[in-house]
């Protein structure tokens, strides 16, 4: 159990590095001003990061992920392990609710995590430009926030990380679930990497997709003040207030870099996790080892 603790984060963490850059962008063209956008795309805007800001700004906020990836994977797996023997069968509904489980768990450090990142991916552009940062790294940003608004601003788009992450790692699991048993992974197949790699990417998309327009909330909540200017009263008003402005267009945008996000980032955490494992396990243990829904998606994951 503890060498699957550790396999997930260090997986966890190369996921953190393959998409960070996407998460930025999907930020980026979440909250932008509609009546003077930035940038026309998820691939200009890539470019205009890069331009600007060169490619270290694609990893502005990288510091808030990563710091919260341990505890995370943590409240995942014990969560979802412990559900799943809770209820008895290793069901596709019980891989459903064992994986809602362990998302609605982990809201509790995924949501300040996500404030912090957002608030770092923001920071100086567009309308949030400053002549002096407001934040040095992602403690940083949360420490000003609590010192101004106390718990309940870092705890900003808690109900809206929750009815993202409840229904989405309900989805994740339960993807992954029907997807390793219709390809039949097995230990001793030789192409048990390419299809957990399949069956990862697979079932990243599907969760995305599952809840996205809540993601757009989300965003559009904690971005909401950073300058000086408040714009929603919660989740309903913001809801109203940009579909009103924007139609219901507003609810994908960032989504291809999303999609583009997700199939890399669950590729490269499930390939992590089995190299880990195949290397810290001898042979013989390995092929007794069922694979398991062992990965979890960075969202946060």
């Amino acid at each position: 159990m503890a060498l699957d603790f550790l396999a997930g984060c260090v997986g966890g963490a190369a996921g953190v590095l393959v998409g960070h850059p996407f998460d930025t962008v999907k930020v980026r063209l979440q909250v932008q001003n509609v009546e003077k956008p930035l940038y026309r795309g998820t691939f200009h805007c890539f470019q205009s990061i890069i331009k600007q800001e060169s490619a270290f700004g694609l990893y502005k906020g990288i510091g808030s992920p990563m710091m919260g990836l341990t505890f995370i994977n943590a409240l995942v797996f014990g969560v979802q392990g412990n559900t799943l023997r809770a209820l008895g069968k290793d069901t596709p509904l019980n891989q459903f609710l064992a994986g809602s489980a362990a998302g609605a768990i982990q809201c509790i450090i995924c949501c300040p995590m996500e404030l912090a990142k957002t608030r770092m991916q923001l920071q100086g552009t567009g309308e949030y430009k400053l002549k002096t940062k407001n934040y040095k790294n992602s403690l940083d940003c949360l420490i000003k926030i609590y010192r101004k608004e106390g718990l309940r601003g870092i705890n900003r788009g808690m109900v809206s990380t929750f009815i993202r992450e409840t229904p989405s790692f309900g989805f994740y699991f339960l993807t992954y679930d029907c997807m390793t048993r219709y390809l039949g992974c097995e230990a001793e197949d030789s192409y048990v990497i390419p299809k957990l790699l399949f069956s990862g990417g697979m079932s990243g998309i599907v969760s995305w997709l599952s809840t996205y327009p809540m993601d757009v909330i989300k965003s559009r909540l904690q971005a909401d003040g950073v300058g000086g200017v408040t714009q929603y009263n919660g989740i309903l008003d913001c809801v109203r207030k940009s579909y009103h402005e924007e139609g219901w267009r507003v609810f994908t945008r960032g989504l291809t870099s999303t999609l583009l996000r997700a199939f890399p980032v669950n590729a490269a955490t499930f390939a992590t996790v089995t190299v880990f494992l195949m290397y810290m396990r001898s042979e013989d243990n390995l092929r007794e080892c069922e694979p398991g829904p062992v990965i979890q998606q960075p969202s946060s994951l």
